[in-house]
């Protein structure tokens, strides 16, 4: 019981909870990109929002990238922070410019996938990704 209110950091056990955040939301965030995947490459005509003026192709193109390749990233602990940046302004455009009419009610989840962009930008894959690994063989 003493353990549990310690406010020093046990650094196994905070890799460890990097770990299951960085699978949490890489793959709750892909089933976002999916959908948007498979209409890029389907053969509908492409119908998106433009919510900065780059027209609905590049717009989807964007999406696709941060919500499914970073999501990859992410996933795997490659690239990490690199991969958070795309999908932190992706996930700022919703909530901020897209979701705005609706409220917070659709805002919340874009913010609230941007707060853990910001934290996986701010400190990294952990111990157990593809980033600590290729950065300690270097040494």
């Amino acid at each position: 019981m003493k353990k549990s209110y310690v406010t020093t950091l046990n650094p196994a056990q905070v890799d460890i909870g990097l770990l299951i955040f960085r699978i949490g939301i890489a793959v709750l965030m892909l089933m976002h990109g999916i959908p948007k995947l498979i209409t890029f490459f389907g053969p509908d005509p492409i119908q998106f929002g433009d919510p900065i003026g780059l027209g609905e192709t590049t717009s989807l193109g964007l999406a696709v990238f941060a919500e499914f390749l970073c999501s990859i990233l992410i996933l795997i602990g490659f690239a990490t922070r690199f991969a958070a940046i795309p999908l932190a302004i992706t996930m700022l455009v919703a909530g901020l410019i897209i979701h705005m009419p609706d409220g917070m009610v659709r805002q919340e989840l874009p913010l609230l996938y941007l707060t853990g962009y910001i934290l996986l930008f701010f400190s990294g894959a952990g111990k157990y990704s593809l980033d600590h690994y290729f950065l300690t063989s270097k040494k």
